[in-house]
């Protein structure tokens, strides 16, 4: 029998770069603590932006739970949709899957604009129902009305489709499209490897922040070493007290929860289980995604959570999650175990904002880490800037339980935000202009580029910028008509970009492409 690896087969795969520590006071615009994915995309953001950045981890670059994911990227949060519904109002459900779709899209947009190897791929997620009899200790839990998951998925505008069997399990189940998958080590090496290139970012490993005051702000390391600088980013798994003092950080540990979560993964042979991500409702849930290679599919499985430290024989977690993956796919070659921790919060959704002046935290991510990590970078990057966010009330560290009445997602005649946003962010699902009918508009991405793409009933292609010239939305399809009408403020534009009705005065910008323009 081979052996079985017990670390992380992302850091197995991928040494990361070493960088020293810091031994000199230093001054820059932002203190990143903690480089995970939250904290090395909000240096990658702030140092495009023209902030200059010291990053800092008290151990080794992504020594952290960043490494131990399953690297899911998804918008199904771990609490169902119509939960989301039920306890915060359509709007916020919306609201907090945008907020995904929008961290997917950046780490889409930021490997092709760097050119990232990363295995990154849009996939297929699912969800089902696991059979009666799991053989694992399920807590109580009513199966899900997948239908009715499905319908409010489609309902509040995302690709969700019921089916009658899930691929491999052959379970009814819900395919969620625009989902996606990457090597999380790769992506990131990538970017530590551009920001500590040229100027604006300092990276320093083993450099432990232990004290942060004043404003503007002085962080000192258990060195004695300082950095002074205006904002400072709590970026580690759980947050640092730092100026938020011992009360208001107590309240914030009191609402998170951490569980331990394991991982079983290996081989089996090319073709055996459809390329996708996958999820069932269990409680605990188990979670799956499998990655196409050469030769061989590379499965990763987990489940089995916890609450840290409140189970005794771990090692049994690893042996049930064996049994199940063998029962389901026999052919497989166990190559690695490992554990990581995802931390919950007292209403499921993370918590993201300001814990003191110019003091901005990031935690309780569930089981979408790479997600609201990402998200989080985004939010950081918008406070350091002084620019408002979408999304900041719905995760603000101090929020009560949000209800549908006090921010409307999608109110009349401020949806410039909204659109802006979910259609920049969101996706367009469609990756080629071979895949617009005759007789039909798409918005599909053009090497980072969101264009409105028609095709004439004769098969002529029309390609012109998405972006309406007016503020900067994005301008969707009138089927009825075939024109590109904007839906923030009502301008209307031809399928070849001229303008038909105002505000806009000029027409969508034409866009360049490499494929052909008739087919």
């Amino acid at each position: 029998m081979a052996k079985i690896e017990t670390s992380s087969y992302w850091i197995d795969s991928t040494p990361a770069p070493k960088f020293s520590a810091l031994k000199e006071d230093i001054a820059v615009d932002v203190l990143v603590i903690g480089a995970g994915i939250t904290g090395i995309t909000a240096a990658y953001l702030l140092k495009r932006a023209g902030h200059s950045v010291a990053l800092v981890d008290k151990n080794r670059c992504l020594s952290g739970d960043t490494s131990y994911t399953t690297a899911h990227l998804t918008c199904v949060t771990d609490t169902r949709l119509s939960d989301l519904v039920k306890d915060f109002g359509e709007d916020h459900a919306q609201a907090v899957w945008d907020a995904q779709l929008a961290a997917i899209d950046l780490v889409d947009r930021i490997v092709s604009r760097e050119q990232i190897k990363c295995q990154f791929d849009w996939v297929p997620g699912y969800l089902f129902n696991p059979p009666a009899a799991t053989g694992r200790p399920d807590r109580e839990r009513p199966a899900v009305d997948l239908q009715k998951e499905a319908s409010l998925g489609a309902q509040l505008g995302f690709d969700a489709e019921y089916v009658d069997a899930v691929p491999l399990v052959g379970r009814p189940g819900v395919r969620y499209d625009n989902q996606a998958k990457f090597h999380p080590r790769k992506y990131l090496i990538a970017l530590l490897r551009l920001l500590s290139s040229g100027k604006g970012c300092q990276i320093f490993e083993h450099t432990n922040v232990e004290e942060i005051e004043g404003t503007p702000i002085t962080a000192t390391t258990s060195d004695g070493a300082r950095i002074h600088c205006e904002h400072v980013l709590v970026a580690t798994h759980v947050p640092l007290q730092g100026k938020a003092g011992l009360v208001p950080a107590t309240l914030l540990q009191s609402k998170l929860a951490p569980y331990s979560s394991y991982v079983v993964s290996g081989w089996v042979p090319r073709g055996s289980v459809p390329e996708a991500l996958y999820w069932d409702t269990g409680n605990p849930y188990d979670y799956m995604r499998v990655d196409r290679r050469h030769d061989h599919d590379f499965v990763i499985f987990g489940g089995e959570d916890h609450k840290t430290g409140q189970v005794e024989d771990t090692q049994e977690c690893f042996t049930r999650l064996e049994r199940r993956i063998k029962q389901l796919l026999p052919a497989i070659a166990i190559t690695h175990h490992w554990s990581g921790q995802v931390v919950e919060t007292n209403d499921g959704l993370p918590y993201i904002g300001e814990t003191a002046e110019r003091q901005y935290a990031a935690t309780g991510f569930s089981g979408n880490g790479m997600t609201f990590g990402t998200l989080s970078a985004m939010m950081f990057a918008d406070y350091v800037a002084g620019q408002p966010n979408p999304w900041a009330e719905l995760f603000d560290i101090g929020r009560t339980k949000i209800k549908g009445g006090l921010w409307n997602y999608l109110k009349e005649n401020k949806d410039y935000p909204y659109y802006l946003i979910r259609d920049r962010f969101a996706g367009t699902g469609r990756r080629s202009l071979r895949s617009v009918a005759r007789g039909r508009g798409e918005i599909i991405d053009i090497d980072g580029q969101a264009a409105a793409v028609y095709r004439s009933l004769d098969g002529e292609i029309h390609v012109r910028s998405a972006v309406c010239t007016h503020m900067g939305c994005y301008v969707h399809f009138n089927d009825a008509e075939h024109t590109w009408d904007c839906p923030c403020h009502g301008s209307r534009f031809k399928v070849n970009g001229d303008v038909l009705a105002g505000p806009a005065e000029q027409e969508l910008a034409p866009i360049e492409t490499k494929e052909n323009a008739r087919s």
